[in-house]
């Protein structure tokens, strides 16, 4: 039994949700985002709450009754609030800058990276070792980050690299003479 999924979604005021068959629309302040749910999932409105259930016993069913509940969610604070990510980078002569809708990185290669920011999410740089991924769908930001985070991965001697700004880097011990 899925504890997440029993839960029902309070819509905020300010916030419209819109359930139109298997699809889901809520739109806030900050945008509109639309979410497709599973077909082994049921979604309703009950008043001024989203509740979703699972339309039979099966495992994929139990499975996605939660996830569906959270990504909706997702929707509903994305809209009210809006999702960050936070990345450091770490090293000499590491250095980030955001030019419009790119990102220029410099990041020991002996060339330097641009990252085009994608669609609804917006990059800033309030210094040049650290980049701020904002906008309303958690999923793409999420993305954003982790692509560029696996342009240069932290390594664990020296620590250089790009890190969430919340991650813990386990350092390990160099070379012994």
């Amino acid at each position: 039994m899925s504890r997440v999924g029993k839960k029902p979604i309070s819509v905020p005021s300010g916030v419209t949700a819109a359930v139109e068959g298997q699809a889901v629309k809520i739109k806030g302040a900050k945008g509109e985002l639309r979410f497709i749910v599973p077909d082994d999932v049921a979604v309703a409105m009950d008043k001024g709450a989203i509740k979703v259930d699972p339309r039979s016993s099966s495992k994929q069913a139990r499975a996605l009754w939660g996830t569906s509940r959270a990504r909706i969610a997702n929707l509903v604070e994305g809209v009210t609030k809006g999702f960050e990510k936070r990345l450091e980078i770490t090293g000499v002569g590491y250095r980030a800058a955001a030019q419009g809708k790119v990102l220029k990185l410099s990041l020991g290669y002996s060339h330097e990276i641009d990252f085009p920011a994608p669609e609804g999410v917006a990059i800033a740089t309030p210094k040049p070792t650290e980049v701020v991924l904002s906008g309303i769908d958690k999923q793409r930001v999420g993305q954003a980050a982790a692509e560029i985070r696996a342009l240069r991965k932290p390594e664990p001697y020296k620590g250089k690299g790009v890190k969430y700004a919340d991650e813990f880097i386990f350092r390990k011990e160099g070379k012994k003479k």
